[in-house]
């Protein structure tokens, strides 16, 4: 068997802004953008990432760096690659065989980000800006900044996707330009193109003028490529079925995960790998398979790699489509899921789990493997959505009926300025140090 070639390398020592191989806006190629190397059809090859912020955030005790990211450099993807004989119409199948962190960077982040920068999905309850470091030791993760807990991970890539036709890239812009434009809300609700800080690869002249101009931001993913869809279970042995827009595919990769709660709840909120890994991926071109199968998004097949917990040994909460004031919510399953992140029986009674300040416990349920699912969208007026905690991350008993002992629970790293205050959660207010133990009023 044929030693595996590494298509891309990349230089951590190097700002990824100077580095050809990776670009950011990876919707925004048009046909003329260049190619960072050439994959055949068929072939596995070694794929080296750097991780999403392109080396912003540092493994140190301050969350300052999260508070200062500059969001308009994020997303640093490998590519995108030259697939042999891919032509629009047909499908590219990508089989992720590896991930793994680079062995001399054995460490990632979770990130709460500043609600004036970024935010996340509780940015009103958690306004500024924290994270947790996690050193990887084999499969497991541990942290020093949230104690007691430790974890297998699921690692797999944030994004991969192919590019967008002239014809599709037009449609992004329009209906996102649209929401942007109806926005009645105090906040973004969509990011338009950008031409600040638009890496383009080895693009340049007008081709790099018209990529920054045009190019579509990758913050959501979208249903006619995948993109940055985020799911945890697309891991060692899964098959993604990509729809091929554009000749040669150009395919991309990158914002590597080395574990992800459902969800991703906090923005940041997987365990970003700071210095990224390789991936090995076997690509296969499927002939004007988005005809024959009908195609009009991906299609995933998760691989068997997953972290096991036996039966019982998952903690289910609860929440509707009721939010903390009271108001009621016709079937929205958004604040459905933002309710079970927030119920309070997540410091259950009797439980050590009270001893972990609330934005611990919102990292946590970041970025471990936690079961989100969507219970019910039938029973009018609420949906109902649930997450399972699974018990065995901790190294002590967490069930209600266990009499609970004083730990050191252990404190996340926050912005210059931050070390206590107060929060809302669920609508009550509740002072805490945001270390050890917390004391409802």
């Amino acid at each position: 068997m044929p030693a595996i070639r590494t298509v891309c390398k990349v230089d951590l020592d190097k700002a990824a802004a100077d580095q050809p191989q990776l670009h950011v806006r990876q919707t925004s190629r048009r046909p003329e953008f260049p190619f960072s190397g050439s994959i055949k059809n068929g072939e596995t090859v070694k794929i080296e990432c750097v991780d999403w912020t392109g080396g912003q955030i540092g493994n140190n005790d301050s969350a300052d760096d999260v508070r200062n990211v500059d969001l308009t450099k994020i997303h640093y993807l490998s590519g995108p690659f030259e697939i042999e004989s891919a032509e629009p119409g047909d499908i590219l199948l990508v089989e992720i065989m590896d991930v793994q962190p680079f062995q001399d960077h054995p460490w990632g982040f979770t990130g709460v980000f500043d609600r004036r920068n970024g935010g996340g999905f509780l940015d009103e309850i958690y306004p500024s800006a924290a994270k947790a470091i996690w050193d990887f030791e084999g499969i497991y993760a541990t942290s020093r900044h949230i104690p007691h807990v430790k974890f297998a991970g699921l690692i797999h890539p944030g994004i991969l996707g192919c590019a967008p036709s002239a014809d599709v890239l037009n449609t992004w812009n329009r209906r996102e330009g649209e929401l942007i434009a109806a926005n009645k809300l105090d906040r973004d609700v969509a990011l338009p193109p950008l031409a600040h800080n638009c890496h383009a690869g080895s693009a340049d002249g007008n081709v790099k003028t018209k990529i920054a101009e045009e190019g579509a931001r990758t913050v959501p993913g979208r249903p006619e490529h995948g993109g940055n869809c985020d799911i945890k279970n697309l891991s060692r042995g899964s098959k993604v079925y990509l729809p091929v827009h554009v000749n040669g595919a150009k395919f991309s990769v990158g914002d590597l995960h080395f574990s992800q709660g459902d969800g991703e709840i906090s923005f940041c909120g997987a365990i970003e790998m700071a210095a990224m890994s390789s991936t090995l991926t076997n690509h296969q071109v499927i002939k004007n398979g988005m005809n024959e199968l009908a195609m009009k998004s991906p299609i995933y097949i998760p691989g068997p790699v997953e972290p096991q917990f036996g039966p019982g040994r998952h903690i289910y909460f609860e929440g509707f489509s009721v939010d903390s004031h009271g108001k009621q919510h016709y079937m929205d399953v958004t604040t459905a899921y933002r309710q079970t992140t927030l119920r309070k029986d997540w410091t259950i009674p009797g439980s050590d789990l009270l001893d972990y300040a609330n934005r611990l416990i919102y990292l946590l349920l970041s970025c471990a493997p936690i079961q989100g699912h969507v219970a019910g969208i039938v029973d009018i007026p609420n949906a109902c959505t649930t997450i399972g905690l699974p018990v065995d991350i901790f190294d002590f008993d967490i069930s209600p009926s266990r009499k609970a002992e004083k730990m050191d629970m252990g404190c996340c790293a926050f912005e210059t300025g931050v070390t206590e205050g107060k929060v809302q959660n669920g609508g009550q207010n509740s002072e805490h140090s945001f270390g050890g133990g917390l004391t409802y009023k």
